[in-house]
């Protein structure tokens, strides 16, 4: 029998503002049928997408497309040198948390540019903390987890959670999204931080890009604009097809494709198993669900 029942995939954003058109949920239910989008009318906010997760059907994968945490295993710690730098994912949920209490809408900016942590990130105006590489690091990528790296080694475009410059910047998105998954208090377990309970709804990391590559496209096509390349990637998935026509926005079909994939892969023990993945590293720095 499978695990989950459902599916749900979330394209997130870590842009400022309430309300955002990079939000995406797509959910696949585990008895077939074409991912269906989830539309409210108008733009989603982060609160919402945390009030949906907080009341969520059991059995259902989640997939949140966004870093679940920071690198830890490059420098032996998410801040070296920082005397108050959390020992495990937990505690830099919590830390970002407080220090952003008074950011609106699950922002992230008073971390970002907090006098002890700036020197961490690569900031917008050309501003590269000289701690954004770890000592020795040959690349100017800044510093990589070791899922990123594992990514890397699958023909996957990683970026660093530090790095918040540009368009495929993902440290803004991580960083809001940790506020939210901390806001949940434990209502939902996030694997593999926590262990993968025998039933009941849980949360992972997922990289879009994997889900359309193991859907036939490469990675330098990705993302999808076209509902009928959006069909042809759910039936390479399995899929049923939406069977729409015209233009998509590609944070639908990023929702809609892992959506179909979560519910096609869940139940391969090799993704909850991967090579590389201890109890110090999934505590510390998480995994993306799928890579192995």
């Amino acid at each position: 029998m499978a695990r989950f029942r459902q599916f749900l995939a979330i394209d997130w954003s870590g842009a400022a503002g309430e309300r955002h058109a990079g939000i995406a949920l797509a959910i696949a239910d585990a008895g077939g049928g074409a991912p269906v989008l989830i539309e409210r009318g108008k733009k989603w906010s982060r609160a919402e997408v945390q009030a949906v997760l907080a009341d969520l059907p059991t059995d259902t994968l989640v997939g949140m497309d966004l870093g679940i945490s920071l690198p830890f295993a490059d420098c032996g710690a998410f801040f070296p040198g920082h005397p108050s730098s959390p020992p495990d994912a937990k505690a830099l949920w919590a830390m970002i948390d407080r220090l952003c209490e008074s950011d609106p809408h699950l922002a992230a900016g008073c971390f970002t540019d907090h006098p002890d942590l700036a020197r961490f990130f690569r900031r917008h105006g050309g501003r590269e903390g000289e701690a954004f590489r770890c000592d020795g690091a040959e690349h100017g990528r800044g510093r990589f987890r070791m899922t990123e790296l594992r990514q890397a080694g699958m023909g996957l475009k990683p970026y660093s959670n530090f790095n918040l410059v540009g368009a495929a910047q993902v440290g803004k998105s991580s960083l809001t999204g940790m506020r939210m998954l901390h806001g949940l208090n434990g209502a939902l377990p996030v694997w593999p931080i926590d262990p993968l309970p025998p039933s009941g709804s849980v949360i992972c990391e997922i990289y879009t890009s994997l889900a359309a590559i193991e859907a036939g496209r490469s990675a330098s096509r990705s993302k999808i604009r076209d509902c009928a390349e959006l069909d042809d990637a759910l039936g390479a998935l399995g899929s049923a097809r939406i069977g729409g026509t015209g233009e998509i926005d590609d944070h639908s079909s990023d929702a809609i494709i892992t959506a179909a994939w979560l519910r096609r892969v869940a139940d391969e023990p090799a993704r909850w198993n991967p090579n590389g993945l201890t109890r110090q590293i999934a505590q510390t720095e998480g995994w993306t669900f799928g890579v192995t």
